[in-house]
């Protein structure tokens, strides 16, 4: 496996009061031949994140055609867990409607911040949604104490699938604290109420390492996984800890098999991507097979496309 970077698509331009800065985490939604719609997650001069989007050409995003104003998802009600910030991370069609699975942020006092799953609902064909819940789909638990965050959601024959970040400690580095992740499993049989059984999907290669954003596809060779991983230390300013991509594949969606070797993409020497790329997303048009990822700064220099190779 070999991709072909593109560059950058999209970054924010400050020119909206509600998207000050960054895009992270890109949900791709092909929308017809001709028209992919691009979730994002901007951040307002507050820090705060509301769900975004662009239209774009599937097979050269970086020929925007629009950039809605409005946010597709604004924040949560004051006290609810997504008050402080929504940031989308796949998106379902489940007949007429859209259902958006997104992360909720709260502002955290000990730690930085506090992460839940929500869910909201599109019957306008995605351009805006409306929680379904005031309340998390997924929160802290006794199987996961300490946050979850980035769902990827597939409805796999008669049973619904999330794979998800769980926050697996919170440590202190350099005086800060830090979290370490690890990706889980969860099934569900209407995608709002959910059974997880506290297992790692993937192992970690070490006790510092933290991995995120699962973006699954399913064919007749089993499941694929794409995901970010990083270490704990000096992972915001030291490309050698920072953030980079994996793929794994597994035969039943819940042991999977880590062949980080293949993924076939690696930061760039020089750039808006050269100190990380994360939040893989992956979509495919007109046979080919296409990635959407961030680079810097978690999403702080824009959205990158990339092309699979033939052969």
């Amino acid at each position: 496996m070999r991709w072909s970077k593109r560059g950058r698509i999209f970054n924010v331009d400050g020119s909206l009061p509600w998207m000050t800065h960054h895009a992270a985490v890109p949900v791709p939604d092909l929308l017809d031949d001709s028209r992919l719609r691009v979730y994002f997650g901007p951040r307002d001069s507050e820090g705060r994140t509301r769900v975004g989007f662009l239209e774009t050409a599937p097979d050269d995003p970086a020929n925007i055609q629009h950039v809605h104003e409005q946010p597709a998802l604004g924040l949560g009600k004051l006290g609810a867990f997504d008050d402080s910030g929504v940031t989308p991370s796949c998106v379902v069609d489940v007949g007429d409607e859209k259902h958006l699975y997104y992360m909720g942020w709260n502002r955290g006092v000990t730690v930085p911040y506090r992460i839940s799953i929500g869910l909201a609902v599109s019957t306008d064909g995605g351009v805006t949604f409306i929680r379904a819940h005031d309340g998390p789909i997924l929160d802290r638990s006794p199987d996961d104490p300490y946050f979850v965050t980035t769902p990827f959601v597939l409805r796999d024959g008669g049973t619904w699938r999330m794979w998800y970040a769980a926050a697996t400690s919170w440590g202190e580095v350099a005086g800060q604290p830090e979290p370490v992740y690890e990706i889980r499993h969860a099934e569900s049989d209407d995608g709002v109420t959910w059974r997880r059984d506290g297992l790692a999907c993937i192992a970690p290669t070490s006790v510092t390492e933290a991995y995120a954003r699962p973006w699954v596809q399913r064919d007749s060779g089993g499941y694929r996984m794409w995901y970010c991983y990083r270490r704990n230390l000096d992972y915001r300013t030291d490309p050698a800890n920072s953030y980079r991509l994996g793929y794994a594949e597994s035969g039943d969606g819940m042991s999977w098999v880590r062949k980080d070797e293949q993924v076939g993409i690696e930061r760039s020497e020089t750039g808006w991507d050269s100190q990380m790329i994360e939040y893989p997303a992956v979509y495919e048009h007109r046979g080919a097979r296409h990635l959407l990822y961030n680079g810097d700064g978690f999403g702080e220099s824009g959205i990158g496309h990339a092309v699979l190779e033939a052969g």
